[in-house]
């Protein structure tokens, strides 16, 4: 009997060998690959939770045909099997000597091909060949079970070439067209290469796998197991560090005052607004309420007046101070945010007082940026220790929790990331050696707002040393200009640069796409910006003035609230304007199904269409499809479906594996339609009942729609302290309304009776 000790004997990897031990034949090698876990040649530390991967280990028991590959915390073992013309033939270890290959016996007990491992670094790779003079067909699989580290997810690592779908997961989800497994924690990759292959979550870290190819097929002659090290940090993100969830348990959410109030908000105006949120957005999962604007600056814009440096307050418009304004804020139930653009003044007054914190070009002037008339020198420690205590002190002595600190990188020279990498700027440094700036402040930052505060770099980039320190980053432009209404192009904006960077959301920092306004836009534009914010489960802020919207715009924004929890499953930026977005939803009472967004970006009606192939969901199924913001059934599909998109819209639509039940379809609840308000749910069959439990929302009515099957129709529908209604809708929809006097989880009953047909 093989042992798991004889399986993971630990060995170098390069000069291939094997040795042989009753049937069980074990590869080492050895390790030239010069990958050291520690620091990088970058320069830069590792994370801090990396593994050590030595190198594979290959074992193969030729009585079950077992191959086990291993390699520091990730654990492969499955049966290699290979059939031809129907008949299954056997794999054995080679029969000339040869150390590096099996072989592949047929019925009349002879070898007719051949298994060959190949390993560089941390890749190893199976190839599967014929023996010279042999045509023969056949496919070569390799299934079973991965044990990979605990904080891993099933995931796409190698881009096709004009792919049309953005992809997305809320939980642990499972598509056709997954490849990798990634570990957030460690960075790592491990990535699957066959012509055929298949990934499914068993559990927390554990996998299945089958991997085919033809042996007729020179295309299809290898497997690859590839272990990707530090693969955000090598590519994308030098700085690499997955989201501390201990300092951002979840996706913050939020209002803030700039895109319709800009630079005239007051502290009373901040406290309509958020009496008008502590009733309409708060039940829903609105946590926190920034301020903007509040610093003293000139009477009127350009923002190089802006005076953060020295804390100074707008009295005007400020009167009783920032502390007494974030405690009247937290009296209402939220938790009081802080704009902050600390990379400069325009306040001569402080300029004078402190010239040799700021920078000068060589004929001694000042050196001016977005942030302000006078740009701090970072390489200043006096300079560098204010940042950190005037965001302590609006943090410990006034109370604010959420911090957006602005002119970080942006799009233009004028903000700092940029502005500090150039030469003759670098040379005005007090310490022109520095060899990042930027990272000073950014991490001054966070020393002074502390570890329980939540962080969003405006506009940060995952490129630079944000993901050390901050929580969310801004990922595009400003929503809309100054005094100005939000229009089309600001929302094209928006769609484009969430789909550039949502590779990177919840796991290096929380994506910000600027915030949700709906009272300007026509309504399916609304929608579009309301899909584009939510569907993603991005950082979620509003922006309009509350009290003008009508009920159907509130509902917009509360369909947006609570925030899903949801990651890419595309670890890649896309640069074109994806048509199609797929959330993938896991959902044990329902089975998991998906969210289909079709956008039409452009200014005419058009066609957009998906295939179950480019979802990565089983093409043989048929599906029920039910729009969300049209409330509109649309009946079944199986291998496709397409639909006119009117202009400067997007259709929502969810899809669900058809059931010979009444089936739950949809809720006008939330965007991802997931049923994040039910806590129960079964199909008793004996008495043709729905039972169930539902969170319910006090005095805001909720809709849930069930399919029914042509031979079910509904006897009664309840729930218990609740007041509940159905209407029968085309195409066999049933809508279920429940209504509650106060918030909590309501029991419901639906009951039907057999049609006789």
């Amino acid at each position: 009997m093989t042992t798991r000790r004889n399986f993971l004997k630990k060995a170098a990897l390069g000069s291939a060998a094997f040795s042989s031990v009753g049937g069980l034949t074990v590869l080492s090698a050895q390790n030239n690959s010069g990958i050291n876990p520690g620091k990088e040649e970058s320069g830069f530390e590792p994370t801090a939770n990396q593994e050590s991967f030595p190198g594979w280990d290959v074992s193969f028991d030729e009585s079950s045909s077992e191959l086990l590959l291993s390699n520091g915390s990730v654990l492969v073992k499955g049966q290699l099997s290979f059939v031809s013309d129907s008949t299954k033939w056997t794999v054995s270890n080679s029969r000339d000597g040869q150390s590096n290959r099996y072989a592949l016996i047929d019925i009349q007990n002879n070898v007719q091909g051949y298994i060959v491992f190949n390993q560089n670094c941390n890749q190893i790779q199976l190839f599967y060949y014929h023996r010279t003079a042999q045509a023969y067909k056949g496919e070569l699989s390799y299934t079973g079970r991965i044990t990979f580290l605990p904080d891993s997810f099933a995931c796409r690592t190698k881009a096709r070439v004009g792919e049309r779908v953005l992809s997305l997961s809320c939980g642990s989800t499972d598509s056709l067209l997954n490849d990798s497994l990634f570990a957030p924690q460690c960075d790592i990759a491990l990535r699957l290469d066959a012509a055929n292959s298949r990934l499914e979550t068993l559990g927390t870290g554990s996998y299945s796998f089958v991997m085919s190819g033809q042996i007729c097929e020179s295309a299809e002659e290898v497997f690859t197991f590839n272990l990707d090290l530090n693969y955000y940090k090598n590519r994308y993100v030098p700085y690499y560090h997955p989201i501390d969830r201990t300092r951002c348990p979840k996706v913050p959410t939020g209002w803030m005052s700039w895109n319709t109030y800009f630079d005239k908000a007051t502290a009373d105006d901040n406290l309509a607004e958020a009496r008008i949120g502590q009733k309409y957005l708060q039940p829903f999962g609105c946590e926190f309420w920034s301020i903007e604007s509040w610093q003293g600056n000139s009477p009127h814009l350009p923002v190089s007046d802006f005076f953060n440096m020295n804390l100074e307050v707008d009295k005007n418009k400020f009167p009783k101070g920032m502390k007494q304004l974030a405690d009247d804020i937290r009296a209402l139930g939220f938790r009081p945010g802080l704009w902050t653009a600390p990379f400069g003044t325009g306040n001569k007054e402080f300029y004078d007082a402190h010239k040799h914190w700021f920078l000068h070009d060589k004929d001694g002037k000042p050196i001016s940026c977005w942030n302000g008339r006078y740009t701090l020198d970072p390489t200043v420690a006096e300079a560098r220790e204010h940042l950190k205590n005037i965001h302590k002190t609006a943090s410990r002595e006034w109370g604010y929790e959420f911090f957006k600190i602005d002119g970080m990188s942006g799009r233009n020279h004028g903000y700092c990331a940029h502005l500090y990498e150039r030469p003759e700027v670098r040379a005005c440094f007090h310490d022109p050696s520095c060899p990042n700036p930027f990272e000073l402040c950014i991490k001054a930052f966070r020393e002074g707002i502390g570890d329980d505060r939540v962080f969003l770099a405006c506009q940060g980039h995952t490129s630079g040393p944000e993901p050390l320190y901050a929580d969310a980053s801004r990922i595009g432009a400003d929503i809309v200009h100054p005094n100005q209404p939000v229009k089309w192009a600001n929302v094209l904006n928006q769609g484009r640069c969430t789909i550039n960077q949502v590779f990177t959301h919840n796991i290096v920092m929380v994506n910000d796409p600027d915030t949700l306004l709906v009272h300007d836009l026509p309504l399916e534009e609304a929608r579009v910006s309301a899909t584009i914010v939510a569907l993603p489960g991005q950082l979620t802020f509003f922006g309009d003035k509350l009290a003008g919207l009508s009920e159907e715009r509130m509902k917009m924004l509360q369909q947006t609230l609570p925030v899903a929890d949801v990651r890419p499953v595309s670890l890649y930026p896309y640069f074109s304007m994806l048509p199609v977005w797929n959330l993938r939803v896991q959902n044990d009472l329902l089975d998991d199904y998906n969210v289909v967004a079709l956008f039409n970006w452009e200014d005419e009606t058009k066609s957009i269409s998906f295939t179950t192939g480019e979802l990565g969901i089983d093409s043989d199924l048929e599906y029920a499809v039910y729009e969300f913001w049209t409330q509109k059934s649309f009946s079944t599909m199986k291998d496709n479906f397409a639909m006119d998109v009117p202009a400067h819209s997007v259709r929502l639509l969810a899809v669900h594996k058809v059931k010979t039940v009444p089936q739950w379809i949809s809720s006008d609840r939330h965007v991802s339609q997931n049923a994040m308000e039910l806590k129960e749910y079964e199909w008793i069959n004996d008495t043709m009942t729905l039972i169930g439990k539902i969170r319910l929302i006090g005095s805001f009515p909720l809709t849930m729609r069930l399919r029914l099957p042509n031979y079910y129709s509904l006897t009664k529908a309840e729930c218990i302290g609740a007041k509940c209604s159905s209407i029968k809708e085309a195409d066999n929809i049933l809508a279920v309304t429940f209504t509650a006097n106060k918030t909590g989880d309501y029991n419901f009953r639906i009951k039907f009776l057999p049609v006789i047909l």
